[in-house]
């Protein structure tokens, strides 16, 4: 019986040592290989936020190389967080479109019947993390802030299920509540599809698949906060200029990226560097993908222009998943383009994917789809995410916020 509490010390200091090193790790990870610009305001916020991620994600693997829970599955409990009080100024209930789970967001506050303006949100996550309850806050500020009923919606997560479940899930719940929106209180001719990160991209994606889709109303609009829109070129001006600026990382975006369909990439540098398209398709889509595209004023803070890594067909097969449109929407025909529906994009300056936002705001503008762009100059990648978080949110996240509802809030019916 003596040996059980001896047994018990040992595992103490084991973990405590084992705690340390990880904190060391994470801290010496941050201060030499992130690079917090100038220009982001609340350095030491950002710091502290992605100090925590960074020792997330290494205890994920520490935890996934001894074989005791998957590197994914950490990150979708810290994703998940602490759940929110009751909101007395919203009647939720947590329902199904289809199969499809759903938590829906209603107000309180009076308004005349099925009258409603609706939003389906995506979440972020890469497909990968994320969740109705990690989306808890944002979906409740949305529904609040702009008197709106919304509709979060819980896709299934890769990589138990692979895609494009995800983006199947999204449209069935899609059809659904267009189908049905009077019962939730909703005008059918004023829903609006948004999303965040990933969940832009599946925002994006879902508004072409609807394109001209017979026997449901035409969506409203689109709400697409920092989208991830094309994995044609990794080496646009954003893709350079922010590469180690948090939270997320270039190298970071393209693997978690190409882990989503479940794909080992043995050589990542090469396709950073665009190795996997080749020539006949970078020329087919440089009407629309390119650095000559982005204006000036965004090449300031050091794009140097770079040749690609010569063709790997290897590379090309093993990635030909990423350019289908419903993962890479900004490859869409010009045919589907000009029949979305009126835009609100937010993009930020210290993200890598700023440059995806600036090309889909372009395309949109030259296919005749009315824009509303808003550019937080001192955001960054998952800005918008720690809304109704109170002291914990950035200046920014409430400002970014700010400008999504007052969109929604204005649009006519």
């Amino acid at each position: 019986m003596a040996l059980v509490p001896i047994l018990w010390t040992l595992a103490s200091y084991i973990c405590i040592v084992l705690t340390s090193w990880l904190l060391a790790w994470t801290v010496y990870y941050d201060f030499t290989r992130t690079h917090i610009p100038p220009g982001i305001k609340e350095h030491a916020k950002l710091r502290v936020f992605n100090l925590l991620l960074n020792f997330t994600f290494g205890l994920g693997l520490f935890l996934e190389k001894l074989g005791i829970c998957s590197q994914t599955q950490v990150m979708r409990i810290a994703f998940d967080g602490i759940p929110p009080k009751n909101d007395s100024r919203l009647l939720i209930k947590d329902l199904f479109f289809g199969h499809v789970p759903v938590r829906v967001y209603c107000p309180k506050s009076p308004s005349p019947a099925g009258n409603r303006k609706g939003l389906l949100y995506i979440h972020g996550g890469v497909g990968q993390v994320g969740s109705i309850r990690a989306y808890e806050r944002v979906c409740r500020y949305l529904a609040r802030s702009s008197d709106s009923v919304v509709v979060n919606i819980g896709y299934r997560l890769s990589p138990e299920f692979p895609p494009p479940i995800q983006s199947q899930d999204c449209l069935t719940a899609a059809v659904h509540f267009l189908k049905n929106a009077k019962d939730y209180g909703v005008d059918p001719n004023c829903i609006v599809v948004g999303g965040d990160s990933s969940g832009a991209t599946g925002a994006a994606a879902l508004c072409q698949e609807l394109v001209g889709k017979v026997g449901v109303p035409r969506v409203r609009a689109q709400i697409l906060i920092y989208p991830f829109l094309q994995a044609l070129d990794f080496n646009l001006p954003s893709y350079q200029q922010n590469h180690s600026v948090p939270i997320l990382f270039k190298k970071r975006a393209i693997r978690m990226g190409f882990s989503y369909f479940k794909m080992k990439i043995n050589d990542l540098p090469r396709i950073m560097q665009n190795a996997h398209i080749p020539e006949d398709l970078r020329v087919k889509y440089k009407k629309w993908i390119s650095a000559d595209h982005i204006p000036d004023e965004f090449k300031a803070r050091g794009y140097v222009p770079e040749e690609p890594a010569s063709f790997s067909e290897e590379l090309h097969e093993l990635c030909k998943p990423a350019l289908e449109t419903w993962f890479s929407p900004l490859l869409a025909e010009d045919e589907i383009i000009r029949q979305l529906p009126e835009t609100f994009l937010l993009t930020c300056e210290y993200d890598v994917l700023r440059d995806d936002g600036l090309l889909y705001k372009k395309r949109l503008e030259d296919n005749g789809v009315p824009v509303t762009w808003h550019h937080l100059k001192d955001g960054f990648h998952g800005i918008t995410f720690p809304i109704d978080f109170g002291s914990l949110a950035f200046q920014s996240t409430r400002i970014g916020m700010s400008n999504v509802i007052h969109f929604l809030s204005g649009l006519s019916k």
